[in-house]
């Protein structure tokens, strides 16, 4: 914490997305208190454009993000030469030592939150058009917001820990050491009001230029403030927040946000994404095209290009892709996953989600067929990821869709992190929770997202519905993050205490034997430490304030 002060002038400036056309490259600016700064439009939009630094960040955009991910029932670590810590952390050993590349994030989102409170300090006394003044404030307050909603949900609570440190415009700067808030409600009220505000002054999608899409606009921020708003209502009403809401009133903020985005018409009118007639592809599948990235369902996607931008999309797939091009294979579905969509006959999301035995995958121009041509398969549960791997199709488009590189594996496919499927489960879940199972409104809005996936639409809208249709509808997308539904659900403990099971496979031409097998053993998740991660201990190290998270 003691290193949050001015943004360095080393920073380069990873690429801001810009529409259709990728990515655009800046400059590095210099400091933002230099002589030279602070003094024009151009260094506002340069500042605003140091933001998408992040997206750059292996730890943070790329294999290093899943890690915690990889914790819950859906995934679990591959790889036999993947690094212990990736073990202890899906195991709930880790330790705050452990060198995972996901403790890159915790830096990554300070600076973006140091980013952020420097526009808001010196912004607003600024000689520009008040209008671009508004609309860089409303881009400030989205990110540090943004930011923080990425960090609360793994090391804060309400209750031994607390949140984590909140740093404003107004820290001192030569004081932004601070200490802990006693819970993580201080976080999600801040959370909350700075999106709030920066919907106020952020422009609606069909008011922006095509080459500011991806940059955050009014109903982005509706969508995480109702987010955060979500994850607020999981704790008691008994808390040490310094502006107190129960968990009604949270549910009540989660309604009226996404009511906000249900509720919009015209050409800003979102809804679930719907294949063109006469596509090969299901609604489902036909999403996760890269040139589907601005669909109706878009919300929020952190976006990237063939030189940079984020790596996840490839890693979970087959490790090193039979020598056509240079995917991971850093995780594995879990056959729990498989069986639950197979309980509901949910074949059309099962079969864009996972790959299993038999089944046919394009990748790079050659008529895969998963464990038989060719036969040789890097995975322990016999099965792999194919939701994001329509990019990687055709061999041709290496250099122009993705990187040339496979060990890079930028490409133009978004990387979801809002979309409308979410609005509208966020809103069933609230109102499930607090109107009572069967509210008619959740089954509405359950059954839009089943019926998109083909399934009739008969969803009795209970909790258990509410929580199995999230699951299969975001499988393997971080935000929103199966574990930590698990854990704020309090359903982690016992989840966690079965096995992890997969299939062990014999092939005799195109006949396939598949025997259930254990592939991890059940967990011990203790929901009185292990319901936080622990804060990397180089940060720790840097303080003399920041406390670490119990047990670790």
């Amino acid at each position: 914490m003691k290193q949050l002060h001015k943004i360095s002038l080393s920073l380069l400036l990873a690429l801001v997305i810009c529409s259709c056309d990728g990515f655009l490259e800046y400059e590095p600016y210099g400091s933002p208190t230099s002589d030279n700064f602070w003094k024009t439009e151009a260094d506002v939009r340069s500042a605003l454009d140091a933001f998408y630094d992040y997206t750059n960040i292996e730890g943070v955009c790329g294999r290093g993000v899943f890690y915690y991910e990889n914790c819950s029932d859906d995934m679990f670590t591959g790889r036999p030469q993947a690094p212990s810590d990736a073990y202890t952390c899906e195991r709930f050993t880790m330790g705050a030592t452990n060198n995972l590349d996901v403790n890159n994030t915790w830096p990554a989102m300070y600076r973006m939150i140091n980013k952020a409170n420097n526009i808001l300090r010196y912004v607003p006394d600024m000689a520009i058009p008040d209008d671009v003044k508004s609309n860089a404030i409303g881009q400030a307050l989205f990110f540090r917001a943004y930011a923080y909603l990425w960090l609360v949900p793994w090391y804060g609570d309400n209750s031994i820990n607390g949140g984590i440190p909140i740093v404003t415009e107004n820290t001192p700067l030569d004081n932004m050491d601070v200490p802990r808030p006693p819970t993580v409600l201080d976080n999600y009220n801040m959370i909350i009001a700075d999106m709030r505000e920066a919907a106020n002054r952020l422009p609606l999608l069909s008011q922006m230029a095509d080459s500011d899409y991806g940059r955050p606009y009014k109903t982005a921020a509706w969508a995480f403030a109702a987010r955060a708003a979500l994850y607020a209502a999981q704790y008691t009403d008994n808390s040490k927040a310094a502006e107190k809401h129960s968990s009604a009133e949270y549910h009540a903020m989660v309604v009226e946000l996404c009511d906000s985005i249900i509720n919009l018409s015209g050409p800003d009118k979102r809804e679930l994404h719907q294949a063109p007639t006469g596509s090969e592809l299901s609604n489902f599948a036909d999403l996760f095209r890269w040139e589907n990235n601005f669909s109706p369902e878009y919300i929020y996607s952190i976006l990237g290009n063939e030189n940079a931008g984020p790596k996840f999309h490839g890693m979970f797939f087959q490790a090193a892709g039979w020598g056509y091009y240079n995917t991971w294979g850093y995780f594995m579905p879990t056959l729990d996953l498989y069986n639950a969509y197979e309980s509901e006959g949910d074949t059309q999301r099962r079969k864009a989600t996972i790959l299993a035995p038999g089944e046919h995958i394009q990748f790079m121009s050659h008529d895969i067929q998963w464990c038989v041509n060719p036969s040789l398969m890097y995975s322990e549960s016999a099965m792999t990821n194919r939701k994001f791997m329509s990019v990687f199709a055709d061999s041709s488009d290496i250099g122009k869709l993705f990187n040339v590189s496979g060990n890079n594996q930028s490409n133009r496919l978004a990387m979801h992190i809002m979309r409308y499927a979410d609005i509208l489960l966020m809103k069933a879940e609230a109102l499930i929770w607090t109107q009572g199972e069967g509210n008619p409104t959740a089954k509405e809005l359950i059954n839009q997202v089943r019926k998109r996936a083909g399934l009739p639409g008969n969803s009795p809208a209970t909790r258990e519905a509410l929580k199995k249709e999230r699951r299969l509808e975001f499988a393997f997308e971080f935000f929103p993050s199966r574990h930590f539904d698990l854990v704020r659900w309090g359903d982690a403990q016992a989840t966690y205490a079965r096995p992890t099971e997969g299939w062990q496979i014999e092939v005799n031409g195109q006949t396939i034997n598949k025997t259930i097998v254990t592939v991890r053993p059940a967990r011990n998740f203790n929901p009185a430490k292990h319901h936080v991660f622990p804060i990397p201990d180089a940060e720790i190290r840097k303080s003399s304030n920041l406390k670490q998270n119990e047990g670790y």
